[in-house]
């Protein structure tokens, strides 16, 4: 079965004009492309200088766009206060019609992006905090705060794991996808898939399920969807060219 195909793009340097990341989504669907999506970043490495907040890009996004997936890919729950994200994902929600997907994984330290800012670094107290506010989104979603996202039961949830790890895919296994990191071929994926689903049948969980590939340059996409990839996204990692995004959304998700 062919995957849903989206570009995967970091608000940082040429690309952070938050006007010129709405028309790329805009041209992206009218090109065919099925999301957009984007990197969720305070600061980061060189060459990164300049940095948007991608939230605020995404709702400018939803308002140019009406057909296309979009969200964060992803954000760090650890550094959110969960009432205020909850906030955030319904009211995009709403914007776009229910074109929301909510990213998340436990963050990084590595380019100073937590302990700087007073935010725990510990990756146990991130994967702690991770699942806390999970469970404390998924309460407001379901009817402490109103209004209620569009989507119903709830926005898709997609969990990065970084290739090996397997807690995270264990915890990515009750949400709704797994958007997995530095996999290093399609057999990975495969592996993951097979986990993911035995355990899902013996939690019983039930429900649609994603699995989310991306690459920094042009692939063969059927190797992983056979491997069971549902999206496979175009990325452009963490110096994106603005002419490079450029081609690759004008030659369309097949070209």
């Amino acid at each position: 079965m062919s995957s849903r195909r989206g570009i995967f793009v970091a608000p940082f340097n040429e690309l952070a004009d938050p006007r010129l990341l709405a028309q790329l989504a805009a041209d992206a669907e009218a090109g065919g492309w099925d999301g957009f999506f984007l990197w969720d970043h305070i600061v980061y490495g060189a060459p990164v200088r300049d940095v948007l907040d991608p939230w605020i890009v995404l709702a400018a996004i939803a308002g140019a766009t009406e057909r296309i997936r979009i969200g964060p890919l992803v954000t760090p729950i650890p550094r959110r206060r969960p009432q205020k994200l909850a906030r955030e994902t319904v009211t995009l929600d709403l914007l776009s019609g229910g074109r929301t997907v909510l990213g998340v994984g436990i963050g990084s330290d590595t380019f100073g992006e937590l302990s700087p800012f007073g935010d725990p670094s510990d990756p146990r107290e991130l994967g702690r905090l991770l699942d806390e506010g999970l469970a404390q989104l998924m309460t407001y979603w379901s009817g402490e705060f109103t209004p209620l996202p569009v989507q119903r039961p709830r926005i898709p949830v997609w969990a990065a794991a970084r290739w090996p790890a397997r807690k995270p895919v264990r915890r990515a296994a009750r949400l709704d996808g797994l958007f997995p990191i530095e996999l290093p071929d399609p057999e990975a994926l495969a592996t993951l898939a097979g986990e993911i689903a035995s355990q899902r049948a013996e939690e019983g969980v039930t429900g649609a399920y994603d699995l989310i590939v991306t690459n920094d340059h042009d692939y063969d996409p059927a190797p992983w969807e056979a491997a069971g990839a549902t999206w496979t996204l175009r990325g452009f990692g963490k110096a994106p060219s603005l002419d490079e995004v450029r081609a690759v959304i004008a030659a369309g998700p097949n070209g």
